[in-house]
């Protein structure tokens, strides 16, 4: 008896605990909100953060082993002027970081910020000895 393991589906189920169940946060924030997206036609991971208000050198994402933090600070957090104020502040903008244990084999592709939505573009790359493999009956 042959019994077949398919790593993929494997790394799916831990993407999906890992990313996607609430409280994966180490500080326990719900700030920034993010969005976890797989595309399964093209078995790609990719992370949203909403960012209104952050520039791209207010935000720094790092890896260390298989850990992802993203963390950012808008200039506006830091201290303002005396003669400037907010009336009214709806848009959160503060200091943040988040933290996510990545799957085995996940590495960080790309990351966009664009019209406030910061886009972290995760690839699985399994080495060749881990994929699949069909054997040919003789």
């Amino acid at each position: 008896m042959v019994i077949y393991t398919d790593p993929f589906a494997a790394l799916s189920q831990e993407f999906d605990k890992m990313l996607a169940t609430p409280g994966i946060n180490r500080v326990g924030s719900t700030y920034p909100p993010y969005n976890v997206i797989h595309s399964k036609e093209k078995n790609e991971w990719y992370l949203e953060f909403a960012l209104a208000g952050f520039e791209k050198d207010d935000v720094t994402i790092t890896t260390d082993k298989n850990i992802l933090t993203v963390a950012g600070e808008t200039k506006e957090d830091k201290e303002l002027p005396e003669d400037i104020r907010y009336v009214y502040k709806g848009i959160a903008g503060r200091k943040f970081t988040r933290s996510f244990t990545l799957p085995e084999y996940a590495e960080v592709a790309k990351a966009e910020l664009k019209h406030g939505i910061l886009t972290i573009d995760l690839v699985i790359n399994v080495p060749e000895e881990k994929k699949p493999k069909t054997i040919t009956i003789k």
